[in-house]
Order: C-alpha cells, then structure tokens, then sequence
C-alpha cells in the first residue's frame, strides 16, 4: 500500500491501538494518535491485557520508564499480540543504559515485535555493537546504524526504522529514507515515543513496511509545516498537533526519498 492509501484507511477505520508507554509519554502520544486519525487506548495493567490486546488494530510498547510490573504487562502483551496476529512495536528506550534494561529489550525482541523503532544508537545496541549514545539520545548517525537494522530485521524477521534527521527504514531487502521535519521536534518531551504510537496505528491499517514508512513521512510532513508557525518548542507542539490532522494523504510522497 502506498502512503496515501494507508493514511486514508487510518482515517477510514480509525483503529484502536493499545499503548504501553512510559509516563512522560502519555499525554503526547495520545494526542499524536488522537490527531492523526487512529484511538489510543493506554491499557497497561496486566489483568487486563487478555482481554484488552487481542481486539485492539495493533499494540505498541516503550520502555522508557521500565519497571518490574510494567516489564510484566509488556511482555504478556507482546507474546499475546504475536498468538492473535495483531502487530506490534518496538520502542527499545536507552535499552544499553543498564543490564537490566537491556535484558528486558532483548526478551521483548524475542517476542518478534512487527517493527522496531529507535534512533541510531538503540538500534546498534540492540543488535550487539557499539555505540556513543547517552541516556535516551543518539551520539551515531543514521547512516552508521543502517547495516545494524537489516542484521535485526533479518534475523527477527521484522521492518526496523531508525529516526534521525533522514530516517532510515529496511526489512532487511526493501529500504527507504525520508527527509523533513524540524530541529524544534527533539527539544519537544517523548515527541519521538509518541512516533512509536502512532506506526502502530499505521501498522493497523496495512502491512508493516508499507505503515512504518507511512508513519515517518507523516511525522515529517507535519513537522516541517509546524515549524514554519512556531516560535520555540512549546508553540511547535501545538501547531505539530494541528498539522498532524491538516495533513492530507497527498502529502506525504514530499518525505520520501
């Protein structure tokens, strides 16, 4: 499916896309869904996963603030959505920052998630290299963690997306690079976790690849046109909002390259 095809179904079907996210999060990610088009749902407590996870579109998951009870729910989630074919994702939040962090991605990943989002520096340390990155922000480049994604991406059989300013999007053969946004966004609280909610939302509405990419262009999109209205970070999310839910699905071929 193309963009444009999937932001009209989105909006057409309006899924319901469970979200368990970190605190910080919450909110934004929310609102992120909200505008778009799709209806967060953040459903996280563990008695409710077998009832809740198999008749949401899809379920997206973000360690950013981890604990032992909230590993518990993600993981039942995970392998539940993966029994009743309801894609998921990723979001490896600093997974290199403690052991116990890092195990907790790893059995995550096990679970084969549908896509996996992280900037440069979670995806190399996820697939065993390296890398400069400094609590939840990236100090690698895109480009030093593209072999990293198509290594993940073929051994879980999953679409990886590495979000920097060009995104990097592989399934291990197909690839993609959008190009866009504002420089406002990361100065925006779990802006980029609020990403994650919303390819769920896609990867509701059509294959995995086809939603990851989707996702990221409409982030794109949105933010250049946010950009040319704010006057710092604080006005940026308002207008991001609104251009979340301005933006039409012809836009969104201008990110892609």
């Amino acid at each position: 499916m193309t963009p444009q095809d999937l932001l009209i179904a989105l909006r057409a079907q309006n899924p319901l896309v469970q979200c368990i996210t970190n605190y910080v999060a919450m909110n934004v990610a929310a609102n992120v869904v909200l505008a778009a088009g799709a209806s967060p749902a953040m459903v996280h407590a563990s008695e409710e996963i077998a009832d809740f996870t198999p008749i949401c579109g899809a379920l997206t998951i973000n360690i950013g603030t981890l604990s032992a009870p909230w590993l518990g729910s993600m993981t039942t989630a995970a392998t539940c959505a993966r029994t009743n074919n309801i894609p998921w994702v990723l979001d490896p939040v600093a997974h290199f920052i403690s052991d116990y962090r890092k195990c907790a991605a790893q059995a995550l990943l096990a679970e084969r998630p549908t896509i996996v989002r992280g900037n440069a520096s979670e995806i190399l340390a996820l697939a065993g290299e390296a890398g400069a990155g400094k609590g939840v922000d990236s100090g690698d480049s895109v480009d030093a963690a593209q072999d990293a994604a198509k290594a993940l991406a073929a051994q879980f059989g999953t679409v990886v997306a590495i979000t920097g300013p060009v995104d990097y999007l592989t399934d291990g053969d197909r690839e993609a690079h959008v190009s866009g946004g504002s420089s406002l966004m990361p100065q925006v609280t779990a802006l980029g976790c609020s990403q994650t909610a919303l390819m769920g939302a896609y990867a509701a509405s059509g294959p995995a690849f086809d939603a990851a990419l989707a996702a990221l262009a409409h982030f794109k999109v949105a933010g250049t046109a946010a950009a040319k209205l704010a006057t710092g970070p604080g006005s940026f999310q308002m207008h991001f909002l609104d251009a979340l839910a301005a933006t039409q699905p012809s836009d969104l071929v201008q990110a892609i390259t």
